[in-house]
């Protein structure tokens, strides 16, 4: 079942402290980017990725993309002012594509397994919209300032990650409605349920992790570790 996907990596990354763009920075050894884009074009699903970046840092990026040979795929824009606007860029580069599914995936995300993504592909295909999302372990206090209002109840609340899924027309038509109305959202999801839409979860998984901090680059260099380790001792048939 095959798939485009807008991978969004125009972000500032302010919480990181970097002095540039957190995905163009190392991870063991590779820049994050690399990670991120590899999930994608390893995989005979996806038909297309196309890359959504400052258009400042395009050189950077084209760069990165000959070096390490990710030219086959990858497609790159220039983003817009706010996530949203570059989400938007992104999807209209598809837009006579053809496809029946896109992802909407984060350029900081380079640890989501691929079998999630095929899951996230077949719920989208079946329903229209599909998110990853796990289970929130923590007790979550809503408060006002510092000081707690309730406690919610967990067993009913997810944590929503990406890629997110949808056919692609439902997601245009999302994007534009809510260009109209003057909404701005930081989960492409959210702008489906506006129109009425069910979005369906599929459980994704706790290596799925978004690099915010350096604290999250020392938890992804470990599972990126033990990726490597995997696909380095799997049987070739």
């Amino acid at each position: 079942m095959n798939y485009s996907v807008v991978v969004v990596a125009a972000g500032k990354g302010e919480r990181m402290g970097a002095q540039m763009n957190k995905v163009l920075l190392p991870l063991q050894g590779v820049p994050i980017i690399v990670h991120t884009l590899r999930i994608f074009e390893q995989d005979d699903a996806c038909s297309g990725i196309v890359l959504v970046v400052k258009e400042a840092e395009m050189p950077a990026f084209n760069q990165i993309l000959s070096a390490y040979h990710l030219k086959r795929k990858v497609q790159i824009v220039s983003g817009g002012k706010e996530r949203q606007d570059s989400v938007f860029q992104g999807l209209l580069a598809l837009e006579n594509s053809g496809e029946t599914i896109v992802l909407i995936h984060d350029a900081a995300r380079p640890c989501v397994p691929k079998e999630k993504i095929s899951g996230v592909v077949q719920a989208a295909f079946r329903t229209g919209a599909a998110i990853l999302a796990v289970r929130v372990k923590d007790t979550i206090k809503e408060a006002t300032g510092h000081q707690v209002r309730k406690t919610l109840d967990r067993s009913s609340l997810w944590a929503a990650q990406k890629p997110q899924a949808f056919r692609l027309s439902a997601i245009l038509e999302a994007h534009r409605t809510g260009r109209k109305q003057g909404l701005n959202v930081t989960d492409d999801a959210s702008l489906v349920e506006q129109l009425g839409q069910t979005v369906a979860i599929v459980e994704g998984s706790y290596h799925n992790i978004k690099i915010t901090t350096p604290e999250d680059m020392l938890i992804a260099r470990q599972f990126i570790k033990g990726r490597e380790e995997t696909n380095a001792y799997r049987p070739r048939i």
